[in-house]
């Protein structure tokens, strides 16, 4: 029995909603304890936060709308389940403007951390690329709204989707390769760095996968499985990055804490972890 228009998109954008939905009840729950635990963080970090969960915000809203609209106001319509319209093609183009968002965010990091230019130019040149694919595909959704001909700009997707992909691997291994070279010999910093190595090693490797996943299903199959993945692939780059700054250790002492040379050593990793110098003069 072949498939129907719904059976190809709607389907997969379901299941993909749904998984969307969870993802971002995570997220809000870590921007929660991280501005009730980290208000000395400089204001636009603050404010990097709350556009992403914004926009984050937006993309699960923009699904619900367009599901809505398409699944139950236009029931059995077929020329509605056939067709995206202007909610569905923001998508891409959100997706987009996050993981830009968040990789910028990174390379600042990594810059703190390595003084490397050259590496901190790859990361924004993979992430512009990226961005500018999601804006791109956005236009092109709009010029070519109808789900069976999506693959005439199919070159545009694939490019963003790779360049977002070598760009979260890069990041993970210069964040873990540059933490591990600053570990300092005490045990109380190392292990407060240690943990931090492993949640970049995580959510970085777990965002880079999924967006792989996205591309290879992508590739293999028509039948728009590859929504699964795609649409929650905003939750995964945002929450990447609030794992990396709730990890951290937070604005209040902890009761056991050892003094190291003078300074509390959680508080030794936090101006490592996103560089006392450069934060304060974003403040």
């Amino acid at each position: 029995m072949p498939l129907t228009a719904a059976g190809i998109s709607f389907g997969p954008l379901l299941a993909g909603f749904a998984l969307n939905t969870i993802l971002y009840g995570a997220l809000v729950t870590s921007v929660l304890l991280y501005f009730s635990s980290f208000k000395s963080d400089g204001a636009w970090i603050r404010l990097l936060v709350s556009a992403l969960l914004l926009l984050c915000t937006a993309n699960v809203v923009l699904e619900y709308v367009f599901l809505n609209g398409t699944l139950i106001i236009h029931f059995g319509d077929q020329y509605a389940l056939s067709r995206a319209n202007w909610v569905f093609s923001l998508l891409p183009g959100i997706t987009g403007v996050i993981s830009t968002l968040v990789q910028f965010f990174f390379a600042w990091r990594i810059r703190i951390l390595t003084s490397s230019f050259w590496l901190v130019g790859i990361i924004v040149l993979l992430a512009s690329a990226a961005f500018l694919c999601g804006i791109g595909t956005t236009i092109a959704i709009n010029m070519v709204p109808v789900f069976t001909q999506f693959h005439r700009f199919e070159i545009v997707f694939v490019v963003g989707l790779v360049s977002s992909t070598f760009d979260n691997l890069l990041i993970t291994g210069l964040l873990v390769r540059s933490l591990r070279e600053h570990k300092t010999g005490f045990m109380d910093t190392d292990h407060i760095i240690k943990k931090i190595i492993r949640v970049v090693l995580q959510t970085g490797l777990l965002t880079a996968i999924w967006a792989l996943v996205d591309l290879a299903v992508y590739i293999a199959l028509t039948d728009g499985m590859h929504l699964v993945f795609n649409q929650s692939l905003a939750q995964f780059y945002t929450i990447s990055l609030m794992s990396t700054l709730i990890t951290r250790p937070r604005d209040h002492a902890y009761t056991d804490f050892t003094v190291v040379n003078g300074e509390q050593p959680e508080r030794r990793v936090r101006h490592l972890f996103l560089g006392s110098q450069c934060r304060s003069s974003f403040r």
